[in-house]
């Protein structure tokens, strides 16, 4: 045979599941040498899951590693498999891919190059490798690597592969999704092969794993620095190729390309693979969300009910003598339109109660937002009753833009298991709206919630715009202060109102408290609260700011 036949097995493992990634990864082994293929290719660290955190500093942990890729070798027969695991060696702890045939382990490589920035923290866990070596696959001599050493120029990887040495270079990773990201993975890989002259076999995890997901999209790089094939992004698959043995690309029947998606499919997608695989790994039956009849709760409704079906999504209506007829007909239309049950839960004798109770300690005056975050706090508290009661999931449905700015309560729409908007920003959560009536051909989100002003309803008329600027000037500053860490001057300096930058950039410090309580939620910016951003709450250092006194606090 003239080609050398490689299978990709993009897989969705689970952290901790050594039984369910073993039994994942053998029925892959045995798919690849059914199509007979002679290497199949696994995602970083497959047999624990990624990332598995400080559960790496466990030693049973650890053990337990080694013994699952012991078990997932002693299955490999017939075929060359390269397998991601979390390797304790000499003292040390590897993350490693393994090079499995014939029933046992003939090669480790240790990943040299450890990323330590953005979500990521693998100096905390693993030495570096010091050495990339080569193995044969019928002949042909094949470099394995892991996610970062394609990452980094001229380092370990590059060099063992230059020349023509390695004419095949696997390369196994884990990749968070953020937007945009498949492009950057394209970028890096092509200058790769460029620099090198390999072909590069890139097989990336896909699903969803706390607040991040992976989204898949493993690519077949020619020497050229030319994508020759592509599996389906975000969702599980097993890329079969035929590639020329001197390294020249792909020969045969070219795989079927899977459909591209643009920003806000993309987007879309993550939140859906996202929420779901954190309620299915976290063995919830059903979720439960609060509906407002505003757009925040109808698109994490529909998000949920993509994820998980109709009938494991609940809805609940709470309202209050603040509620328009308008928000509340919107809500019980939403979910006939998703096909979901709405209960109905009236807060105004529990809110009045409150006022009563809290008369003679709240002394003289109108409560004021006190007040608003009673209504807040009750309906969180209506939610979670439900939860307990029933094993329901709570979902929050607040956006990155009102997490910022502090626009949130504390034990009110703060209160949840998952916030599946969390790193939305407010104006995006309008594109993704209207892209998923688009896509349905209806009008799942009913026009009203689309078109009305945003507003918590927690006064009589109340309007997000009377405590915020319009989301659509907010957006931008808070882009350029939490994404891209400018100072404030040098956000001003583009073009925005200092005083309004000014404004902005306190309310983002002073809700880093608030941030800390937050559930987690999908990654799907470049920087997201949590794991991208970590900030002291406890903080004075104030270098760029402007001297403007904030208008009000909120």
């Amino acid at each position: 045979m003239d080609a050398l036949r490689v299978a990709l097995a993009q897989i969705n493992p689970t952290v901790g599941d050594f039984e369910g990634n073993v039994t994942r990864i053998l029925n892959e082994i045995a798919r690849a040498r059914a199509a007979e293929a002679a290497l199949v290719v696994f995602p970083e660290l497959s047999v624990c899951g990624y990332p598995p955190e400080d559960l790496l500093l466990r030693p049973r942990f650890l053990s337990d590693s080694r013994q699952a890729m012991e078990r997932v070798a002693a299955g490999c027969e017939g075929i060359t498999a390269v397998v991601g695991f979390a390797d304790p060696a000499d003292g040390k702890v590897y993350n490693a891919a393994a090079v499995v045939r014939d029933g046992r382990i003939e090669y480790v490589y240790h990943k040299i190059e450890l990323p330590n920035y953005g979500v990521f923290d693998e100096k905390r866990y693993f030495s570096p490798g010091e050495e990339c070596r080569l193995f044969q696959v019928d002949g042909v001599p094949v470099a394995v690597t892991v996610c970062e050493d394609v990452w980094v120029q001229n380092g370990a990887a590059e060099r063992c592969a230059a020349g023509g040495a390695a004419p095949l270079v696997v390369n196994i990773s884990a990749s968070p999704f953020h937007a945009g990201k498949l492009a950057e993975r394209e970028e890096v890989l092509a200058g790769f092969a460029e620099r090198t002259g390999a072909t590069v076999c890139y097989v990336n995890l896909v699903g969803g794993q706390d607040e991040l997901v992976f989204d898949g999209g493993s690519l077949i790089v020619g020497p050229g620095g030319k994508v020759l094939a592509r599996a389906a992004r975000f969702e599980e698959g097993l890329l079969v190729v035929d590639l020329d043995r001197a390294g020249g690309g792909l020969t045969g029947e070219i795989p079927s390309p899977p459909p591209e998606f643009d920003r806000v499919e993309e987007v879309y997608r993550a939140l859906v693979l996202g929420t779901g695989d954190y309620v299915r790994k976290n063995r919830f039956e059903s979720v439960v969300i609060g509906l407002s009849g505003g757009i925040d709760s109808a698109l994490t409704t529909a998000v949920a009910v993509d994820a998980l079906g109709p009938d494991r999504v609940k809805g609940v209506t709470m309202p209050s003598r603040y509620s328009s007829e308008e928000t509340r007909s919107d809500a019980e239309r939403l979910a006939q339109n998703l096909d979901i049950p709405l209960i109905t839960v009236p807060v105004e004798r529990i809110f009045t109660a409150y006022l009563d109770e809290l008369r003679e300690p709240f002394g003289p005056g109108d409560p004021g937002v006190a007040a608003e975050n009673i209504q807040a706090r009750i309906r969180g508290n209506i939610l979670m009753a439900l939860s307990n009661r029933f094993g329901w999931l709570v979902l929050t449905t607040g956006n990155k833009s009102e997490m910022s700015v502090g626009y949130c309560t504390l034990y009110g729409d703060m209160a949840g298991g998952f916030a599946v908007l969390k790193d939305v920003p407010k104006t995006v959560v309008y594109d993704l709206s209207k892209h998923v009536n688009k896509k349905s051909g209806r009008e799942v989100i009913p026009p009203g919630t689309l078109n009305r002003d945003p507003t918590a309803e927690l006064r009589e008329n109340q309007k997000d715009e009377d405590s915020l600027i319009p989301y659509e000037a907010l957006d931008p500053v808070l882009r350029g202060y939490v994404e891209e860490d400018k100072a404030p001057d040098e956000i001003a300096a583009g073009g925005y109102d200092p005083q309004v930058v000014a404004d902005v950039v306190r309310m983002v410090d002073r809700s880093e408290y608030k941030r800390r309580q937050a559930p987690p939620g999908v990654k799907i910016t470049p920087k997201a609260f949590g794991r991208d951003r970590r900030l002291p709450m406890t903080n004075r250092y104030q270098a760029g700011r402007l001297d403007e006194p904030p208008k009000e606090k909120l």
